[in-house]
């Protein structure tokens, strides 16, 4: 069944609510208007409004009752409009959240998901283009995916409401409708610290994730067509664990490796990427670890300036070919 990758988050919602009658959706808009980008439409029909619940505009609100209502034994999954807005809710999900389970020593779980809107190449400028997603993996007890597929999408959709502890879901907003694929019929799950190769090769690896994944893939065609190399590509879904093995793994197989995201380059995740493969597989490189990200400053709303500073398919080729011919 083809499916666009908000069809696919859609799809995951309807079924784990049925599945499971303590899963409810809270947000902005997200009952009456089916939410900002129709991920939660026809959920208010289907499940009335004690399950789907419009919420004001106050993200700290919506976190902190979706924090009391996971400790209390039901499974929210709270939407944050745009991931940038998730800043204000920051204290409800470092500091109460994320610390549950320690504070009580292992006996309380705090089953919440938060999914949020993110990423750029939509021209919504400073507050509705952000990728926040490293502010939250150094954080204990908060586990972090970033899905690019409509595949990946709905099966860790479906992994984070099931799972008993608080789950950042980073859903990119240029997928939504860009991209379509066949995904099985009936419930699957992709399992939470998994990373998955998307393209095998021999000579060079990207490591990449959310939107950033397509636009490696394509790279790897370009030059594989043009230049003759022949490049994998790991997608690491999960943020927070990172896959440590599968990092490694391929890190040594290949022995030049690039690091893709489209999160600022100072700070992103890409950093901790490179120093685990700095650390314990620096005897297989050969040759620099090469980082591609969105330049270090805010988001432009102009389209030139946004395609400037952000990563694309161009400046991930551009990083290959210069690290395959070191």
């Amino acid at each position: 069944m083809e499916v666009t990758y908000v069809k696919a988050i859609n799809m995951a919602l309807f079924e784990e609510m049925r599945r499971d009658e303590n899963v409810f959706v809270m947000g902005e808009d997200v009952a009456e208007l089916g939410g900002a980008f129709k991920v939660t439409e026809g959920l208010l029909e289907e499940f009335g409004p004690d399950r789907v619940i419009d919420t004001p505009i106050a993200e700290s609100l919506i976190v902190g009752a979706g924090v009391g209502a996971a400790v209390m034994g039901l499974r929210p999954v709270v939407e944050m409009q745009f991931a940038d807005f998730i800043s204000c809710a920051f204290d409800q999900i470092v500091n109460m959240a994320a610390t549950f389970r320690y504070r009580h020593g292992g006996q309380v779980s705090c089953p919440l998901v938060i999914r949020a809107p993110a990423g750029a190449g939509v021209h919504g400028a400073l507050f509705h283009s952000q990728n926040p997603e490293a502010w939250f993996t150094r954080v204990p007890g908060l586990k972090v995916v970033a899905p690019a597929t409509a595949y990946d999408a709905k099966g860790l959709l479906k992994s984070a409401i099931r799972d008993d502890d608080p789950v950042i879901y980073f859903e990119h907003k240029r997928l939504y409708r860009s991209i379509k694929e066949d995904i099985p019929e009936g419930d699957f799950l992709v399992p939470i610290g998994i990373a998955e190769t998307k393209r095998e090769g021999r000579d060079l690896s990207v490591i990449t994730y959310g939107g950033c994944l397509h636009y490696a893939l394509d790279a790897a065609r370009i030059v594989e067509k043009e230049d003759g190399l022949s490049v994998e590509v790991l997608d690491l879904r999960t943020l927070l664990p990172l896959d440590r093995e599968a990092i490694l793994a391929t890190a040594k197989k290949t022995g030049k490796v690039v690091i893709a995201h489209e999160d600022r380059l100072t700070g992103g995740i890409g950093g901790e990427v490179a120093a685990i493969i700095a650390e314990h597989a620096f005897d297989y490189l050969d040759g620099p670890i090469v980082r591609v990200g969105m330049a270090d400053t805010h988001n432009p709303f102009s389209p030139p300036l946004e395609e400037f500073v952000l990563p694309n398919t161009d400046k991930i080729v551009a990083a290959i070919r210069r690290l395959a011919a070191y």
